[in-house]
């Protein structure tokens, strides 16, 4: 009995022991979970009951050099649906079936899945948002945000670029500029009960947006119309293919304009601007369609330049002092390089002519002499000096490199063909850049669009600064190389361009893309005025015209009747030059 007794005392002390040793665990775990860990669980269970919803952020304006908004923010409305909030979910698929005219199954389907909450659509007109929101179906939200608009549609479309679903740029200054264009969302912060059912508004909170800032560019919107008004003419008229227009100061790299037609419309950009039937066509070809629509001509692609790269090998030559005005030439209609017979563009010939003369009739062989008297080691140095081989570093993106025979495989006939322009590809912006560097006192700038951040209150964020390089060639080569040029506007081939009053440089050219047996051919002129201090400078390239195809005589006109209304708006004066109707310049 005695041992019974002890035995049992022996085992309740047991248990109380146990039983002292799982409540002192429990007591030391709720303290711990009280005291040091309670702000964890708060958020754990704020989380739990709490529904976040994101506000669009206004995106920053894009606005021009005279003051116009290219890119701008109209209100729409994301329609919303939280699940364990609907109590009629027939009526909310018919109506938001009708009013987003949706397919009934695809709302169906997003209505009845079970999820905190669900989007239906963004980028509702805020019309078709209003409507929805005075049904009052629970369970529906109606939210608003922003969605990019673009004033003038097709204007400068492949320059702007434009934004997705998520208002995040695709192409163009809208990618370039994202992260100062895109501010910062908002939220929408709302409590909900243990069945999931939000509690009245009073218990919401609302982080707010911050806007993005805006950009200031120096692309002129009137100047940009007009440049694509008039590349739209010839366009149609010689039936071409597309036409690219740029203009830019040539001083410090700032870009006026820059036109590729055709363009598309921004505020619709996945709709092709071309009729082209694609039901047969898989998603990719479909894509690849888009993606040539957005490219950018004038710096994503590259081609032949012709004889307005002579303007190069004129100002290596004269910078090498291997070529001088007065330097003769004899040209008989071709030049024979080792065993290749190169045509100048008049098989007659030309005859005898000094170097200047050469330039007025943009004359093959005295180009391909001068190339030969430079060599490959030269030709190859003015190109890496000139800033040839290099990026330009605009401030767009998928710029485009210079493609050039590599120096080991570059005999006599590829420099000769080099030295007037064909046999490799640039870009447009690469040859406009590189004149303006040679025609500007020899000074290479970055071309650019961007000229300083904003804030929406109009507060100036930060002045963009760009890149130049000096000494790219000398004053004195500049001078000539501007001398020159003015003389092919006033007595050479390209006289189409000449404005009464105005001095105006210039170069025709005319190329043929590859396979040559093709006949398809790439006209162009490239332009500045004043001749004496360059502030303008124009390219206009026209690809695959029909009919009549000279540089000289179809894209001349072009950049003439440009000049003619753009010189008077940037307030460039008459220099007081008239010419004789034998085609002599001088001063009145």
């Amino acid at each position: 009995m005695k041992k019974n007794k002890t035995f049992h005392k022996k085992k309740i002390v047991v248990v109380f022991v146990c039983c002292v040793t799982v409540m002192a665990g429990l007591i030391g775990r709720l303290v711990w979970l009280m005291g040091f860990r309670s702000d964890y669980y708060y958020e754990k269970a704020e989380d739990l009951h709490e529904r976040e919803r994101d506000i669009k952020a206004a995106r920053g304006e894009i606005i021009d050099a005279s003051g116009k908004v290219l890119a701008s923010n109209k209100t729409v409305c994301t329609i919303s649906v939280i699940h364990s909030q609907v109590k009629n979910p027939e009526k909310v698929i018919a109506v938001l079936t009708e009013e987003l005219g949706m397919d009934e199954e695809d709302v169906r389907t997003r209505v009845e899945k079970v999820s905190s909450i669900e989007r239906i659509k963004t980028n509702v007109e805020k019309e078709v948002g209003d409507r929805i929101r005075k049904y009052q179906l629970d369970g529906v939200k109606v939210d608003e945000d922003y969605k990019r608009y673009y004033p003038y549609g097709s204007l400068a479309s492949k320059v702007i670029g434009f934004t997705g679903g998520d208002n995040q740029g695709i192409v163009g200054l809208e990618v370039k500029y994202d992260s100062y264009l895109e501010g910062t969302p908002g939220k929408i912060l709302t409590m909900t009960d243990a069945r999931g059912v939000e509690l009245d508004e009073e218990g919401e909170e609302r982080v707010d947006p911050v806007p993005g800032y805006n950009l200031m560019i120096s692309l002129d919107s009137n100047i940009q119309m007009y440049a694509q008004q008039a590349a739209l003419k010839v366009m149609e008229e010689k039936q071409a293919d597309r036409v690219s227009i740029l203009l830019m100061n040539p001083q410090n790299g700032e870009i006026y304009a820059m036109v590729n037609v055709p363009e598309f419309d921004l505020n619709d950009p996945f709709t092709l601007n071309e009729e082209i039937d694609t039901s047969g066509m898989s998603e990719k070809e479909k894509q690849d369609l888009l993606n040539q629509m957005w490219r950018n001509p004038c710096l994503n692609d590259t081609y032949e330049p012709g004889s307005t790269f002579k303007i190069i090998t004129m100002s290596a030559g004269l910078e090498e002092k291997v070529v001088s005005l007065d330097d003769q030439f004899y040209c008989p209609g071709y030049r024979v390089v080792e065993d290749r017979r190169i045509h100048c563009s008049n098989r007659r010939g030309h005859g005898a002519e000094d170097f200047l003369k050469g330039a007025e009739n943009s004359c093959n062989p005295v180009f391909i002499d001068v190339g030969l008297r430079l060599g490959v080691d030269n030709f190859y140095k003015y190109f890496q000096q000139f800033g040839l081989m290099s990026l330009t570093g605009i401030d767009l993106p998928g710029e485009a490199g210079t493609i050039m025979h590599q120096k080991k495989n570059m005999g006599q006939v590829e420099l000769a063909t080099v030295s007037f322009g064909q046999s490799f590809q640039i870009t447009p912006i690469q040859l406009a850049t590189t004149v303006s560097s040679l025609i500007n006192g020899g000074k290479r700038v970055t071309p650019h669009l961007a000229r300083a951040i904003q804030s929406s209150d109009g507060d100036y964020i930060k002045e963009l600064e760009y890149e130049t390089k000096d000494e790219i060639v000398s004053e004195e080569t500049s001078e000539t190389v501007r001398y020159i040029l003015e003389h092919v506007v006033s007595e050479g081939s390209g006289k189409n361009a000449y404005i009464e009053g105005y001095t105006i440089g210039g170069k025709t050219a005319t190329s043929q893309t590859l396979p040559r047996s093709a006949n398809r051919y790439i006209s162009s002129f490239l332009g500045f005025a004043p001749a004496e201090n360059p502030q303008i400078l124009g390219l206009c390239i026209i690809h695959d015209p029909q009919g009549v195809y000279y540089g000289g005589t179809i894209a001349a006109p072009v950049i003439r009747d440009i000049f003619e209304n753009v010189l008077p708006y940037l307030d460039i004066p008459k220099t007081g030059k008239v010419q004789d109707k034998d085609g002599s310049a001088e001063n009145t």
